[in-house]
């Protein structure tokens, strides 16, 4: 009698279990980019110098206004209001916030323009926490203000020269005049350093606030680039700007030294070096000496040089070689001595190293077969260094201290995920964000010397609970081995999951260098759209291939001169060995991807015919010879030296072999991917006498959003992945005689 009631218990829950899950409402687009799944954050932290409290940018939605508040760390209370709109006539609102090294007066920027992806133009206003009056900086919208270390002045860039403001007389003095659009800039970076170096502000400060170093870019002879925007008008008008494809000629770039005091600027000389390239400078703690990072066109070599503001003498403290490529970071950090921290991936991963001011290595701090992924600081108190790792494993990140000896490892934070953490700073406490696939974003304060939780700042536990209403999928991460690799994959299945029938597989990547998608985080838009797919009847897959980051510097750096060669052999691989298992149709297998990636799927189906059914590109590269030079070379080096790297692994080579779905999405205005590059394989395309769809989006930059473009698009390649792969379906069963 036992069995028939097991099979009766079983079928209930069954039954249970599928009348939950229809009950269960469908993921749709309008709730991805309508704003459904929108989640709370700590916007704009700061923490105040006296390590007790931070301050945050809240906005009010109901009246429009925005206001820095103030919080004690360890009791949570709102120790006041330091600033709201509402009571800054001038002021509507503000969008963020900085304040002046002593904190006596804060930076409130406004009606931000944004000019390429780092960078805008604003309206600041000075606010002076004692008076409480909120002065504008100038009638012009100007480029990246910054505060004198004293709080006495204002530095900042508008049309492509440097001012200085005198904020108690309100003088205005411009250090540069021959500034110039599509020739000189001073103090603010060129289209190609903001995109691949990530800094605009091309000017610093010293200690003393008597002199400003600063980058003068020379264009002249950069190629001009020209995109078409059609606007509203009865004519559209060209938009023209200075961007070096790969082998061309980048600006020059030179040194310059203003004196406050004696109002001369100087140039460095810095032939003796390799300055090529200055991605970075920064002011040591010596009021007359400056870091300055140089690197040759290669970027396999870069130099770390002091310079010494008093006579203009350089000299060479520090040099990185690799035999690919050197990485530039921001973890460069001067100690009181003017000894200083450094990463590098000397020993294999990427680690941390204390030099002395004179360039003698002191330790190795951190070592092992994992990678620094951040530094935070380091407390000179206590004497010991917080970063971020993935010593918890490639996916994950925690937050570690440990001496500047090497010894005395603690890791302090406990949750499996993706944990970062913002110190206050005497480092008493730190403000955790941590994320998983199953935890959305929650910020926690946490004791910094143990790592002990305080107390819980702000959880999204509404929008978990929202979600349960919601059919999604476990994200199910594995590894899988293809050509002599472990790669890191994450799987999403229906909900409503059957082995018994064969599903269509739908695989996302991105796969640059050094780059992560299979991360134990929480949802992004793309997996929402992606949880909606699997909900309809599709499996999908993330995989990260050769060349992706975080498993050291050989992994990363396979993919040298061949960019498009191993990553593809890596993704074919995968469709293939996926396709061999019982419940997903190998003849139903498609891919998608975005700027790489979309040069990643246009080459995969191209090259893999026998393995892709359909691909999605959106904002594709198509050849590595219509990108820009600090990306490209990097790691191609120049089309004139590696002419077959560039062809070889060009999508456009490839065309002719085509043979299943293809839609191909581009912005028109696509000022870092151009739509040159669509453009171009469209024209092979025809020529090959091959079918494809494609859809351009008008105006749109890189990121083909704003209105109901995003909703358009994706609704659009919605549509092509169920024409494309269709529904799973029930196994055809083989009846032997």
């Amino acid at each position: 009698m036992k069995k028939p009631f097991s099979i009766v218990v079983l079928a209930l829950v069954a039954a249970f279990s599928s009348s939950l899950w229809a009950q269960q409402k469908e993921i749709t687009l309008e709730d991805i980019w309508g704003g459904t799944f929108r989640m709370e954050f700590m916007d704009v932290l700061h923490s105040m110098n006296n390590g007790k409290e931070y301050s945050v940018l809240e906005f009010n939605r109901s009246t429009g206004t925005s206001s820095i508040d103030m919080y004690d760390y360890k009791s949570g209370e709102k120790v006041k209001t330091l600033v709201n709109s509402k009571n800054l006539p001038e002021v509507a609102y503000f969008i963020s916030y900085d304040f002046s090294e002593d904190e006596s007066k804060v930076l409130l920027a406004t009606e931000l323009d944004r000019v390429y992806r780092h960078s805008t133009l604003g309206t600041y206003y000075v606010y002076d926490t004692q008076t409480g009056n909120a002065t504008l900086l100038s009638d012009d919208k100007v480029q990246e203000p910054t505060f004198s270390p004293d709080a006495t002045k204002i530095a900042y860039g508008f049309e492509n020269n440097l001012f200085v403001k005198d904020l108690e007389s309100g003088t205005v003095t411009q250090v540069t005049k021959d500034g110039q659009k599509n020739k000189i800039i001073n103090g603010i970076t060129d289209w190609v350093y903001e995109e691949e170096f990530a800094f605009v502000r091309a000017f610093d400060w010293n200690t003393t606030s008597d002199k400003i170093a600063f980058i003068r870019f020379d264009e002249t002879e950069v190629p001009e680039f020209s995109m078409d925007v059609y606007g509203n008008d009865l004519y559209p008008h060209a938009e023209v700007f200075k961007y070096p494809k790969a082998g061309e000629n980048n600006a020059k770039v030179s040194l310059h030294m203003y004196d406050l005091t004696t109002r001369q600027t100087t140039e460095v000389d810095l032939s003796e070096f390799n300055p090529y390239y200055i991605p970075r400078i920064q002011w040591t703690k010596a009021p007359n000496v400056l870091s300055i990072q140089l690197m040759n066109r290669h970027q396999n070599v870069l130099d770390l040089v002091f310079v010494n503001a008093k006579d203009n003498t350089s000299e060479l403290i520090h040099q990185e070689e690799d035999a690919a490529y050197v990485d530039i970071t921001d973890d460069l950090t001067f100690l009181n001595d003017n000894s200083f921290i450094w990463t590098s991936e000397n020993s294999g991963w990427n680690h941390i190293y204390h030099y002395n001011k004179n360039g003698k290595l002191i330790k190795q701090i951190t070592d092992g077969p994992w990678e620094v992924t951040r530094y935070y600081g380091f407390d000179p108190k206590t004497g010991r260094v917080y970063y971020q790792s993935t010593e918890n494993g490639s996916i994950n990140r925690d937050v570690y201290s440990i001496t500047s000896s090497g010894k005395n490892k603690i890791r302090l934070t406990q949750k499996t995920g993706s944990n970062s953490a913002s110190f206050s700073s005497d480092y008493t406490y730190f403000i955790n964000t941590f994320s998983s696939t199953e935890v959305p974003y929650m910020f926690t304060l946490h004791d910094a010397l143990t790592g002990k939780p305080i107390r819980e700042i702000k959880n999204n536990d509404a929008l978990k609970e929202q979600l349960e209403d919601y059919k999604m999928s476990p994200k199910e991460f594995s590894t899988i081995s293809v050509n002599g690799e472990e790669l890191n994959m994450y799987t999403i299945k229906p909900l409503n999951f059957d082995p018994n029938k064969e599903y269509p597989l739908f695989m996302y990547q991105y796969s640059g260098p050094g780059s992560q998608n299979v991360a134990n985080r929480w949802n992004g838009a793309n997996d929402y759209w992606h949880q909606m797919l699997a909900q309809q009847g599709y499996i999908i897959v993330c995989v990260d291939g050769r060349g992706t980051g975080l498993k050291g510097r050989d992994f990363k750096k396979m993919t040298q001169k061949e960019l498009g060669k191993y990553e593809v052999e890596d993704q074919i691989a995968v469709a293939k060995k996926l396709g061999a298992l019982p419940y997903i149709d190998e003849e139903r297998i498609g891919i998608w991807g975005w700027s790489y990636g979309g040069f990643m799927a246009s080459n995969c189906l191209f090259q893999g015919a026998d393995t892709f059914a359909m691909a999605i590109a959106v904002a594709p590269v198509t050849s590595w010879r219509f990108y820009d030079t600090i990306y490209t070379e990097r790691y191609m080096t120049t089309p004139q030296e590696n002419p077959s790297g560039y062809d070889e692994n060009s999508p456009i080579s490839h065309v002719d072999k085509l043979e299943g779905d293809f839609l191909l999405v581009h912005g028109s205005a696509d000022d870092n991917v151009h739509f040159q590059n669509t453009m171009r394989l469209v024209e092979a395309l025809i020529q090959a006498d091959k079918d494809f769809d494609w859809a351009v989006y008008p105006d749109d930059n890189h990121g083909i959003y704003g209105g109901n473009t995003r909703l358009h698009l994706y609704r659009k390649m919605t549509q092509f992945v169920k024409e494309s792969l269709g529904a799973p379906k029930a196994k055809t069963l083989e009846i032997k005689n």
